[in-house]
């Protein structure tokens, strides 16, 4: 009987630790993905790791990953400085690995249009994985100009941004978006437009690069606006990147913006090339969304 009781003590004492051992190995374990377009251009790049800094400062005790969703730009990348960012897909995978239970996917997209589909799409592809390869829960967080309030929201920080140059009547702002075609989501330009107009009417016009309403719009409008005799332009995107030097203020670029402009009458056209990922306003208000998204989450 002796050696019996002995025995059992024994097993229990060697089952406590595996017991405890499971046990960690389903505690909550959260981590965070960044996930941006991209740039190559190490000016720019502040914009995209500002916003970093931002969530990482808010949540000091969850890491925060990074991922660009342009091969291009991640390739240039690799060639050119050494630095390899990984896609969505490959992050998740790595975070995954590592034992990670829970992600919160935070898109720095600025309307939900194609680029932020596919990020959902790998998004919930890991979330629809059950077992060890799959996570325990997947969330996606919203891109800034998503619906009227979030348009309303963008219009309030822009208003800031601009503030000193909105003090001369004479002043337009002209904002260049990217532009999605053929998808839906192109139309929160227009929503932006209008929460703009109700706060400023007549001192913001924005287009877009790839899509509607383009350039031709924009001067179409400024004609309607006679008193506007001095334009600044600036990049309605995350990161001043390729498009914002080059197809809006490339100097050397006969059709960019700022070259359009000028061929059009318009001569006192000025330029303020900085991301909006470097304008603390933005970067508060990503962090507002990863707040609202995990509360919904709890």
């Amino acid at each position: 009987m002796q050696k019996f009781i002995t025995s059992l003590v024994l097993a229990v004492l060697v089952m406590i630790p595996a017991m405890s051992q499971a046990h960690d190995k389903h505690e909550d374990r959260p981590a965070m993905l960044v996930v941006s377009f991209g740039t190559s251009m190490p000016e720019a790049r502040k914009a995209i790791d500002s916003l970093v800094e931002a969530v990482r400062s808010e949540f000091p005790g969850v890491p925060v990953r990074l991922a660009f969703t342009s091969n291009i730009i991640r390739r240039k990348l690799q060639k050119e400085q050494g630095e390899s960012v990984p896609t969505p897909s490959q992050a998740l995978a790595q975070l995954n690995d590592e034992g990670y239970t829970h992600v919160t996917v935070i898109p720095t997209h600025m309307i939900p249009g194609e680029e932020y589909d596919e990020v959902c799409d790998v998004a919930w592809a890991f979330g629809g994985i059950d077992g060890k390869f799959g996570f325990e829960g997947i969330s996606v967080c919203s891109p800034f100009l998503d619906g009227v309030k979030g348009c309303e929201t963008v219009a309030d920080i822009l208003m800031k941004r601009f503030s000193e140059r909105l003090k001369d009547k004479e002043t337009g702002i002209i904002l260049m978006g990217h532009g999605t075609p053929e998808h839906f989501a192109n139309a929160q330009y227009l929503q932006l437009q209008l929460a703009l107009n109700q706060k400023a009417y007549g001192r913001f016009f924005i287009g877009t690069v790839e899509s509607a309403p383009t350039i031709d719009d924009v001067m179409a409008e400024l004609k309607r606006h006679p008193e506007i005799k001095k334009l600044v332009l600036s990049p309605l995107m995350i990161v001043a990147g390729d498009h914002a030097n080059n197809d809006l203020a490339g100097e050397d670029e006969p059709d960019s913006w700022i070259n359009t402009l000028r061929k059009n009458g318009w001569k006192d056209v000025t330029t303020y090339l900085v991301g909006l990922g470097e304008d603390k306003n933005i970067a508060s208000e990503l962090v507002r969304k990863v707040h609202k998204l995990i509360d919904e989450d709890d």
